[in-house]
């Protein structure tokens, strides 16, 4: 599938999400990148913003199973993945899958489950497979999860270990809307619930097509080295405990292809790539702990990094 049919998908993927999600196409074309990359997103904002409700609005238009599981402090590991309980009338063991054995997982408020329950993933979302009992059992090709997380400051969050956070691809904010956006969100769900209306505008099969049409996507070595100059310049950073890990670096590769295509482009560019470090990179660096801080710092490494001028579909 080439570029072009990409980001006609796309558009009208967008459009569709639309009609629920009010003045958030952006964000919308965001949550496709990481998809078309293979990845996870992590939505975190205020209580009310429209996390959950743009979760399942994606999950709607995809044609695959989605799940949910309502995170809570009481919620076990194995409510996520599942577990081999013995059946009396049978003498065996028998295996009952959790709400993890779905194309679309939709972790609603992860960080109000405790640390032990939110590590559940980390095989599920890295290697899509879980393992129950010593048996190593596969998840969907097209497995992602979508989480949603209110911030740290919140009552009754617990903060996601770094290593999980590293496992998504992006973290998304939808923030608040203007005052015509907010008009507009009324009208719509004052007398109707829009998202029931919603029908699957993209097969399993033609997600599967897109993902690995994109790997294709051409990166000029320019561009593959101003990743790299910039993945350097966050470990070599004081403001930061850690620089970003190699899995960042291929996320981000993976998601400028991605965002290329949605673009209607063949090739990535240096712009594709400082679009969209903070998207990719912010969560997974550990700086202060004040999350405002490591946005500024984050951003004069990109302004201090030289960015490459080349042909670059080429």
């Amino acid at each position: 599938m080439d570029a072009a049919k990409i980001k006609e998908k796309s558009d009208s993927f967008v459009k569709a999400a639309a009609s629920v999600i009010v003045g958030k196409d952006e964000e919308i074309r965001l949550l496709l990148t990481a998809l078309y990359a293979g990845g996870h997103v992590l939505i975190e904002d205020l209580p009310g913003t429209g996390k959950t409700m743009l979760a399942r609005t994606v999950s709607a238009l995809l044609a695959g199973e989605m799940r949910r599981i309502q995170f809570t402090p009481d919620l076990m590991p194995s409510d996520v993945t599942g577990l081999n309980i013995y059946n009396q009338k049978s003498g065996e063991f028998v295996l009952v899958r959790g709400p993890v054995f779905t194309d679309i997982l939709l972790a609603d408020e992860i960080n109000r489950a405790t640390p032990r329950t939110q590590s559940a993933l980390l095989e599920a979302m890295q290697e899509r497979q879980v393992t129950i009992d010593g048996n190593r059992l596969p998840l969907s090709d097209t497995f992602m999860v979508i989480a949603t997380q209110n911030p740290v400051e919140t009552t009754g969050t617990y903060p996601l270990p770094e290593a999980q956070l590293d496992r998504f691809t992006m973290r998304l904010s939808l923030g608040r809307l203007n005052e015509e956006e907010e008009l507009a969100l009324i009208d719509r769900f004052m007398n109707d619930e829009p998202i029931e209306r919603l029908e699957s505008v993209m097969t399993n099969e033609v997600l599967t097509k897109i993902q690995k049409s994109v790997r294709k996507i051409h990166v000029h070595k320019e561009c593959r080295r101003y990743i790299i100059r910039l993945a350097n310049a966050t470990r070599e950073s004081s403001g930061f405990r850690n620089g970003v890990s190699g899995r960042a670096v291929l996320a981000l590769v993976a998601c400028a292809q991605s965002y290329a295509a949605i673009r209607g482009r063949d090739y990535v560019t240096p712009d594709d790539i400082k679009y969209l470090v903070p998207f990719v990179w912010a969560h997974r660096l550990a700086g202060s702990g004040l999350k405002n801080e490591s946005a500024r710092l984050l951003d004069m490494l990109i302004s201090g990094t030289e960015v490459p001028v080349e042909e670059w579909s080429r």
